[in-house]
């Protein structure tokens, strides 16, 4: 059987040298295309349907995981990472195998032969996938952000933000002496971007736990946080959003 093969990854190298080295299984792969970004990958996919999609974790644009929940052809995957920390926890049992990259042929050789002796086409849990992902891909720690105000960008410290609010189609910043500043992220984004000690307290509201002066109870079991910054800022939670405050108070 010869696999229909598409070959993702941002680094021209790396899509290079994985070519070269499926070339020795040319009746075994073949190659229908190669991205170097999510969207494009998106695209590719789509349109050839292919059998295998060679897929790198970190991309411009959308990583690995990402692009997975968008597709509604989903192939088998083998999974290029550099990060050995955690690929063998996260994909042994989720995708058909991964590769640790520089790519060596004698590993190669055993993903093939793995491919060969698949009695079906894994099931893939995209979800447990994510949760896998976010434990064993470190973040990378910030301690700024930048927002535009007017013709100026200001450089706003992590210490000096009281909470971040989705309204309407903007998300606002902020800060303790309650200034405010549109930020170009969602409100999504900043969870996944901030520290730990940044907690979504429901569907719009991200608040820095640092900067949280009291917690009080509320009505249907919710609750109100009161932050220190200079207009003592209220907020509610949201009933899908109020474990992650509960577990970061530990008791109530």
């Amino acid at each position: 059987m010869i696999y229909r093969t598409i070959l993702v990854d941002d680094e021209p190298l790396a899509i290079q040298r994985l070519r070269g080295l499926l070339q020795k299984y040319d009746t075994f792969f073949q190659v229908v295309g190669e991205a170097s970004s999510g969207n494009a990958a998106l695209q590719l996919i789509e349109q050839y349907k292919p059998d295998i999609v060679f897929l790198d974790i970190e991309m411009p644009e959308m990583n690995g995981f990402e692009l997975l929940q968008k597709l509604t052809h989903i192939p088998m995957v083998v999974f290029a990472t550099a990060y050995d920390a955690y690929a063998i926890k996260a994909f042994e049992e989720n995708s058909v195998d991964y590769l640790l990259k520089p790519i060596e042929e004698e590993r190669l050789a055993k993903t093939v032969e793995k491919i060969k002796n698949l009695k079906s086409t894994p099931q893939y849990s995209i979800s447990q996938l994510n949760q896998l992902l976010t434990q064993f891909i470190p973040k990378k720690e910030i301690f700024s952000l930048t927002v535009k105000c007017g013709d100026r960008f200001m450089v706003i410290p992590l210490e000096d933000v009281s909470y971040f609010q989705a309204d309407d189609r903007y998300v606002f910043l902020y800060t303790l002496s309650s200034q405010h500043y549109i930020t170009d992220l969602t409100i999504s984004m900043l969870e996944e971007k901030l520290p730990e000690y940044f907690i979504r307290i429901s569907r719009s509201v991200i608040v820095n736990y640092k900067q949280v002066r009291e917690i009080q109870r509320y009505f249907a079991g919710k609750l109100v946080v009161l932050m220190r910054d200079k207009t003592e800022s209220r907020l509610q939670t949201g009933s899908h959003y109020l474990n992650n405050l509960k577990k970061r108070m530990e008791t109530i």
